[in-house]
């Protein structure tokens, strides 16, 4: 009988060895990619918001810079969508001014232009990180990115421009800068995140 308790003790203690190893493993890897994550963002002009916004894709990115870029060019895809949709509902709705509509109009038409900018980079990036051992392609297909996140974020700035107008309401106008404001900025970070990559591997 105390031959058999000591020998699931042993088992349980095995067992127990194995999971706090696996554990501070785990623990490791995760703080090795938060310092990452975080070390990354400070090139970004929008750091605090960076690091908030990437935290969550940390067990696909590690500590690839090209999933970083990635994670980035996904999280500003998703921003632009939402605010290009609300823009666009706002078209619709009445009671608008003839200047408002038009102003909404011209927001929503550079929205919807910039959401297609982001969506062609994702697969443009992930194209490049393929190539990142021939050099002229690599440069290439990584030169589209960054033009086209640009001209994504040309288009919000267009945007917020156009609602720059006095005699838009108040409450239109603010929450239309909100979600457009909100989709600049981590647009702003995953262009400089894509400029980090791109230098690491020319």
């Amino acid at each position: 009988m105390a031959n058999l308790t000591l020998h699931f003790l042993l088992i349980f203690l095995s067992f127990h060895c194995i999971f706090a190893i696996i554990t501070e493993s785990i623990t490791s890897q995760t703080q090795n990619t938060t310092n990452f994550i975080v070390t990354s963002c400070k090139t970004t002009l929008y750091p605090t918001i960076c690091v908030q916004s990437l935290s969550a894709y940390g067990n696909t990115i590690q500590l690839n810079d090209q999933e970083l870029a990635h994670a980035a060019l996904t999280v500003s895809l998703s921003k632009a969508k939402i605010a290009s949709t609300y823009i666009s509902k706002l078209t619709r709705m009445r009671g608008l001014k003839p200047r408002e509509l038009q102003a909404a109009k011209d927001c929503s038409f550079n929205m919807n232009d910039c959401v297609y900018q982001l969506e062609r980079s994702i697969p443009e990036l992930v194209q490049s990180g393929k190539l990142a051992s021939r050099r002229d392609e690599f440069t290439w297909h990584v030169s589209n990115v960054q033009t086209w996140i640009s001209a994504a974020l040309t288009d919000q700035n267009t945007c917020l421009d156009m609602i720059n107008n006095p005699s838009m309401d108040g409450k239109i106008k603010d929450s239309i800068r909100v979600r457009v404001f909100v989709a600049s900025q981590v647009t702003s970070n995953a262009l400089a995140l894509v400029y980090q990559f791109a230098e690491k591997h020319s």
